[in-house]
């Protein structure tokens, strides 16, 4: 347990550099999009209500926390494989309450504005950027962070604390 532990915590900096890009792509869009949870209340608390979420005003609120801070933290770097693996667990919970909806055609939230609407093509569709943020935030916790990051120069082994 405390091997898993400390990969998790202590991430050896062995990705490439150019793990930055990605995690500047995830960090970011969780960000906006846990600001957005703020600025817009049918993104938030009313989203929530809409998909039965149990304490919808708690949950929308500690998921765009979540979003903040975690988004923040993956752009650079710090505690990455915690926020990612924090983030798996959102996307999947984001696909699976809101898509299959949408596939079986009871969706209580607004269709999408042109076909397809419901089915498969539909959902294939509307998946496209929590299938991206799911995959990029395994990508950043299979891998870690890189070399660029806060984690990096944190870490215990002098050659992690290297940007060559």
């Amino acid at each position: 347990m405390n091997t898993y532990l400390n990969k998790l915590l202590h991430p050896p900096a062995t990705a490439p550099k150019a793990t930055i890009l990605i995690r500047l792509m995830t960090g970011s869009v969780f960000l906006w999009e846990g600001i957005l949870k703020f600025v817009y209340p049918n993104q938030g608390v009313g989203r929530f209500t809409k998909l039965g979420i149990p304490m919808p005003e708690v949950a929308a609120t500690c998921i765009a926390v979540l979003e903040i801070i975690g988004g923040l933290c993956i752009v650079f770097g710090y505690l990455t494989r915690v926020f990612s693996l924090l983030f798996i667990m959102e996307m999947i919970v984001a696909i699976l309450s809101t898509k299959i909806g949408i596939l079986l055609g009871t969706s209580p939230l607004a269709l999408p504005p042109s076909p397809p609407q419901i089915g498969i093509w539909a959902v294939l569709h509307e998946i496209r950027t929590d299938f991206a943020q799911l995959m990029t935030s395994i990508f950043l916790l299979v891998v870690g962070p890189g070399p660029i990051s806060m984690d990096a120069k944190r870490g215990s082994d002098p050659d992690q604390r290297k940007i060559s």
